[in-house]
């Protein structure tokens, strides 16, 4: 244990493999602040360390079942002359809910129903928070599997996929809030945040069918998106305190 701590390679590996994952879990991120935005304030903090406490559970468990992961790769059976495995079934669902729920979340930010909102009733509430818990843990179980697969690729030794998937997990937990708190404030980068969400299913409904799409061109268009965004709020700000100057004067 001494020489692994002592060899830079080691160290090397475990930075790389936790700037993976941290990138590999900004979706995980968005998803979440989504989710989380929709329930009261009081329960947000809690939603979102059940989420990612469930996100690093998930990771850990996967990566103690490594010959169980690696078997997910093998074919079950063929459709049209395509191989599917339990990794594509995974990845088809896990895909086609975001889609759902990504392309419902941006109706009802756009509608504005008032029968979305949340509930004010004790029971109501906790059976929203619990939702919203069980929908995390779903989408949870998808992108804890591709990490994972992504980390036995590069790394050869558990004890630095573990050690990295811990870091990345404690870094999304710091980023978490404030990210959820600036999505909540702009709802348009709300509608923006989904749209990445609904790229990531479609990216994700394309890899259980072998069509690699690289997450550098999903993560490219939404950078530019939130930069022009950025651009904008900071435009409406001026205007506002122009305005506000004016009305004081």
């Amino acid at each position: 244990m001494t020489a692994m701590l002592l060899d830079p390679n080691v160290w090397i590996a475990f930075a790389m493999l936790t700037a993976l994952e941290i990138v590999l879990g900004i979706d995980n991120i968005i998803f979440i602040s989504i989710l989380v935005g929709r329930l009261p304030p009081a329960q947000r903090d809690k939603a979102r360390r059940l989420g990612l406490g469930f996100a690093m559970a998930t990771r850990l468990l996967l990566l103690m079942s490594l010959s169980w992961v690696m078997g997910l790769t093998a074919d079950l059976f063929t459709v049209v002359g395509q191989g599917i495995s339990g990794r594509d079934l995974v990845l088809l669902l896990g895909g086609l809910f975001l889609l759902y729920k990504a392309s419902r979340e941006i109706f009802v930010e756009v509608e504005a129903r008032e029968e979305d909102a949340p509930e004010a009733s004790a029971g109501a509430g906790s059976a929203r928070f619990w939702g919203v818990i069980g929908q995390i843990g779903m989408i949870d179980i998808v992108f804890s599997l591709d990490s994972v697969i992504t980390a036995v690729g590069m790394v050869d030794e558990i004890a630095v996929m573990v050690a990295a998937v811990v870091a990345s997990v404690a870094v999304m937990l710091m980023a978490a809030k404030p990210i959820g708190e600036f999505v909540v404030r702009h709802p348009s980068v709300k509608v923006l945040a989904l749209a990445f969400l609904v790229m990531v299913g479609m990216a994700l409904t394309a890899e259980a069918f072998d069509q690699h799409v690289p997450k550098g061109y999903i993560y490219a268009a939404m950078a530019f998106s939130l930069a022009v965004e950025a651009l904008n709020i900071r435009a409406r700000a001026k205007r506002q305190a122009l305005a506000a100057a004016r009305r004081a004067s």
